[in-house]
């Protein structure tokens, strides 16, 4: 009795898989199986069928409110009697590290710019607005990287108001995983999109409203449409470590990447140390500032330990 209340309360429908998968109708499937294992990042299992049972519905569903929005935003134009640039709709994409965000924003950017009408769609990461090593290490800040308080918050929030006021082109900080730094007098482009995905750690974060009523923009603000992908903690760790010994024999091997010290580490050094980082940082952000930000999305896809969608949560209209 007390699960059926939670769930008429719920600002969300609830769908199984197959429940959404059944929402695809006649969407059409865009992608061929070479060009899904090209999106997705190394330790995700995400295949054609995946695509097919939960990011086709979730393309359906989208031509859907982008389309409303387009009416929405007429109207509007006609009642004030204005001819304002017809505003980007912006999507964010939000979860822990380590969840799978990359891919999915990668496979909704694909997905969507295959569209009938062909729009133009342009994904930027959050990663880009980090404050450089330099001054994280000079506020002593390196050890809440990917924290709220690690991000050049003022700079992304121009950057989103110079999108949606049709500013061309807007540019974005270019990070380099590499290195793990923001790269130096380097830019993407962004230049007057029809849709624009941004995918971050903390893109859903509120902060505390200042008791004066004054106006304090969030990043979520500029969304038309959120996503937040969501694993239990274990499951996550798990996929961390993974990760991090797959980079161990691959990426960090490079003598540039910042985390070459870790390439000739045993099985068991590498799991204790990216364990350590996981507890110390990750979860801890998880935590405190990624899964209370759960609630606000407009979509919860929530991954079992194959990597796969079991369930979509929808907010309720």
């Amino acid at each position: 009795m007390e699960q059926r209340t939670e769930e008429i309360l719920s600002p969300y429908r609830v769908y199984s898989r197959d429940q959404w998968a059944a929402l695809r109708e006649d969407a059409p499937m865009t992608l061929t199986s070479e060009e899904v294992m090209r999106l997705r990042s190394m330790h995700d299992r995400l295949d054609i069928k995946e695509v097919e049972e939960i990011y086709l519905p979730l393309s359906r569903l989208l031509s859907l409110y982008v389309a409303a929005t387009q009416r929405l935003f007429r109207a509007q134009q006609n009642f004030l009697g204005t001819e304002d640039t017809k505003m980007p709709y912006v999507i964010g994409v939000a979860g822990s590290v380590a969840v799978g965000k990359s891919t999915t924003a990668r496979v909704l950017q694909a997905l969507l710019a295959r569209w009938p009408n062909v729009p133009k769609v342009d994904l930027v990461t959050t990663d880009g607005f980090l404050y450089p090593n330099a001054i994280l290490a000079r506020e002593d800040l390196m050890e809440k990287k990917g924290f709220p308080e690690s991000y050049d918050l003022p700079a992304l929030l121009r950057f989103l108001t110079e999108v949606k006021a049709g500013k061309r082109p807007a540019r974005a900080p270019i990070y380099s995983h590499l290195i793990y730094d923001v790269v130096p007098n380097q830019w993407v482009e962004v230049d007057r999109p029809d849709i624009l995905i941004v995918e971050g750690l903390n893109v859903l974060q509120t902060g505390r409203p200042p008791k004066d009523g004054k106006a304090v923009p969030f990043v979520s603000d500029f969304f038309d449409f959120s996503v937040y992908l969501d694993a239990d903690e274990e499951v996550l760790k798990a996929w961390y470590i993974d990760r991090f010994l797959t980079l161990r024999g691959t990426a960090f091997r490079d003598p540039k990447s910042y985390f070459h010290r870790y390439s000739n580490l045993s099985d068991d050094e590498a799991i204790v140390t990216a364990t350590s980082i996981w507890e110390r940082i990750n979860l801890v952000n998880l935590h405190e500032n990624i899964l209370p930000t759960r609630q606000r999305a407009d979509l919860i896809l929530t991954k079992g330990a194959s990597h796969l969608v079991d369930s979509v949560a929808l907010r309720r209209l």
